[in-house]
Parts: C-alpha cells; sequence; structure tokens
C-alpha cells in the first residue's frame, strides 16, 4: 500500500469549522511527527482531508511549486498573496500566470492602506525608517486578518533557506494566529526545488534567474551574488532577516 493511500486511510476527514484553538492544538498534537518524513503530496493531503476548504496555502510567487502541488492535490485550492504594495512588476506578472494556468482559486490581499495613505500617517517610505512596522502593516495584519477564514494554513517554508526556519515542523501549531501551520516543503532541499521545477514545467519568477533567489518588496530585495546567503538580498544591510508572518 503506497504512503498516499495510508494517509487517506489513516487521516481521515474532521470537520474543525467551529474548534476551538485549544481542540485544532490538541487535533494536531502528534501529527507533525507522524508526517515528519512524509511525501509533500501526503502531507497536503492529510490538511485537505482534515480541514476541507478552512485550510489554504500562501504564495509569495517566488515560485509556483507549492501551489502546483496544491492544485494536484485539490483542485480549486484556495491560494491567498499578499499584495503589499510594493512588489516587482515580476512578482505581479507571475501571480496573474499562476492564476491563469493553475485549478486555484487565487485570492489577492491588501491593507486597507494604501502606501500615499501610509506615508501620509507614519511619513514616507516606513520601509526605511520603521521596517517591522511597514511589514507588521502591510504583511502580517492582513494575512492575520484573512487567516481568520481558516482553520489550517500552508507555507513553502523550507529548512534549508535560513538557520531561523531549522526546526520549522511539517505540522505545527501557530500559537500567535492561533492556526495550524502547514510546511510541506520544509525537508526540501534546493535541489529538490530545481528538480520539481524542470520535471513539472513550474512557472518561477523571472527575477530568480536574474540574480534575486528570494523575493520580497523592490525597496527592500537587492540582488545576491552567487555564493551568498540566498536570504542576503532581503532587508540588505539592516539586521532584519523576517518580515513578522512567521515569527
Amino acid at each position: 500500500m503506497s504512503l498516499s493511500t495510508r494517509a487517506a486511510r489513516d487521516f481521515k476527514g474532521t470537520h474543525t469549522e467551529g474548534r476551538t484553538p485549544e481542540e485544532l492544538r490538541e487535533l494536531v498534537s502528534h501529527v507533525g511527527a507522524e508526517l515528519e518524513l512524509a511525501p509533500a503530496e501526503v502531507i497536503i493531503q492529510w490538511a485537505v482531508a482534515t480541514f476541507g476548504n478552512r485550510f489554504a496555502i500562501t504564495s509569495s510567487m517566488g515560485d509556483a511549486v507549492l501551489a502546483h502541488l496544491a492544485s494536484k492535490v485539490a483542485p480549486g485550492i484556495d491560494v491567498v498573496f499578499l499584495d503589499t504594495g510594493y512588489h516587482f512588476i515580476e512578482t505581479i506578472g507571475t501571480r496573474d500566470a499562476v492564476a491563469a494556468t493553475l485549478p486555484v482559486n487565487l485570492r489577492t490581499v491588501s491593507t486597507s492602506l494604501t502606501v500615499a495613505e501610509q506615508d501620509e500617517q507614519y511619513g514616507k517610505d516606513l520601509y526605511k525608517t520603521d521596517p517591522d512596522l511597514c511589514c507588521a502593516l502591510r504583511k502580517v495584519k492582513p494575512l492575520a486578518d484573512t487567516l481568520a477564514e481558516y482553520d489550517a494554513w500552508a507555507t513553502g517554508l523550507r529548512r534549508a533557506e535560513t538557520h531561523n526556519r531549522v526546526i520549522a515542523p511539517v505540522v505545527g501549531w501557530d500559537a500567535r494566529k492561533g492556526k495550524v501551520k502547514v510546511s510541506p516543503l520544509a525537508r526540501w532541499s534546493d535541489e529538490q526545488v530545481d528538480t520539481y521545477i524542470a520535471d513539472n514545467g513550474v512557472l518561477v519568477n523571472p527575477l530568480v534567474h536574474d540574480g534575486y533567489p528570494s523575493i520580497g518588496c523592490w525597496p527592500c530585495t537587492r540582488r545576491v551574488a552567487p555564493g551568498d546567503d540566498p536570504r542576503s538580498g532581503r532587508w540588505a544591510g539592516t539586521t532584519k532577516t523576517e518580515c513578522g508572518i512567521h515569527a
């Protein structure tokens, strides 16, 4: 019996709507260990079977690997994209291409505060004067507001990306958001990502091939020299390493 078949048998669908955070946390308290070595598809299968339409994936559109995987398991799945108002045009183009070519329900969410309104309220170029607050306003809060509709969310986090993510479980509890956090690609190496992209013709943000291995907002993202830490171009010249979503 394949692992995929066992997953469908062992992790039967659970109606989670209306469950308290404590009940959700208890529901997944042991699943992380059970799924730690499972293929990414099986991890997504478990999440879809368990949470149904109260499960969504998020994507920053550096590539469409997670969206592609999820669309094979659950066509029509919600894919949440945060439009910060500061994205590269290539990132917006990748989002549009994903929406046009994959069987997913792409949801673009953003803060109610326009960039102009933010400049007026907090001063021009908040990303320079207080990047943590800028991220909180344009990323962290809009995502938290959107996730209120879901019990679980999936990210493209990989342990290979940064030392801060070494302990990211494939299934864990996000205490700050009160949600189940799923990271199907947590154990994937850079080589596995590249192979999956090549084998499946997965969309990749053009900036990846232009020296931007990790892509955020254009004011805070720089090219990275070959051989350097792929995330060193994020908030370059500062001590900031994360936007706060995965804090």
